[in-house]
């Protein structure tokens, strides 16, 4: 099913992000967890896409796998730096005959240490390139495209920020995921604003709780600098162990969910670092049994 029919329902949706694993011997975790979340019944999952191509054949491995053990439809992320059209035009056609029709387009960086080519216009300058490209290749594909509620790090300029956004819309996107915030705010407040700009698509808020002190200085750093709320921050420095912060790091996700459920929010996206437990956690304390019950 495409991701863009899903989200035409008029239902808040909710699916789950992994990332292909390092190790071979990490595989098995990962589809435990894949299928103690399937339990839950959301409507999708998503596989990410390492920076540079860096985890191509691992990402294409997990989507294959996880295609024979889960009903969900899956999108794959893909990125287009450094990539030139037929190494793009390969993968897509891949995914098409495997039955994968849908992506997260995104420009991406390139690896650590490594230069950003410029491949002259066998290239992807940018994530509307390639959201072009895709639609041109395989016009039947569902296309989603990233975005950053608190600010894009390598855009201060947020009205030039618009402006990217409702080019990559422009060019067939069908939907955006975002990146994870921590105050409901900063969603509405971007929500708000890609409706006067125009941008008409479903936002599906991306939410990962705060279970570690280490965990938050890592998302503060390494996440588009995520905003951490003077409430949660001081909840957190309240907190005596990180028993006691992941607690505290759930709870707060938790009132995010709630709030965006009530506000119908197009869809919830937990990331979920290849572990049920904070997931699972969150539905249980709003009382939800599966997705349905969450979102009703």
């Amino acid at each position: 099913m495409l991701i863009k029919d899903i989200l035409s329902q008029g239902k808040t949706c909710c699916s789950f992000e992994f990332f292909p694993p390092k190790e071979d011997k990490q595989w098995d975790g990962l589809f435990a967890t894949l299928a103690e979340l399937e339990s839950l019944h959301g409507d999708f999952v998503s596989v990410t896409y390492g920076a540079g191509g860096t985890t191509r054949d691992r990402t294409q491995r997990l989507i294959m796998e996880m295609k024979g053990k889960t009903p969900l439809p899956i999108i794959s992320h893909l990125t287009c730096v450094n990539s030139d059209r037929d190494e793009i035009r390969e993968i897509l056609h891949a995914y098409r005959d495997n039955g994968i029709n849908n992506i997260l387009a995104l420009r991406g960086d390139p690896p650590l240490g490594a230069e950003r080519k410029d491949l002259g216009a066998d290239g992807f300058p940018y994530a509307a390139d390639l959201v072009r490209f895709i639609k041109e290749t395989c016009p039947e594909m569902s296309v989603g495209v990233a975005c950053f509620p608190e600010g894009h790090p390598a855009t201060p300029n947020r009205l030039q920020e618009m402006d990217y956004l409702r080019a990559k819309v422009d060019e067939g996107a069908d939907f955006m995921m975002s990146q994870l915030f921590f105050d409901n705010r900063d969603y509405y407040d971007f929500c708000e604003r890609c409706q006067l700009a125009g941008i008409k698509v479903p936002v599906v808020a991306g939410i990962l709780p705060i279970t570690s002190r280490a965990g938050m200085i890592r998302m503060a750093e390494l996440a588009a600098g995520s905003r951490i709320p003077a409430p949660l921050l001081r909840a957190v420095e309240q907190a005596e162990h990180d028993d006691a912060v992941k607690e505290v790091g759930i709870n707060w996700a938790a009132d995010q969910v709630s709030d965006l459920v009530a506000n119908k929010a197009a869809g919830i996206h937990f990331y979920t670092l290849n572990q049920a437990g904070a997931t699972r956690k969150i539905f249980e304390i709003l009382g939800a049994e599966d997705s349905a019950q969450l979102v009703s």
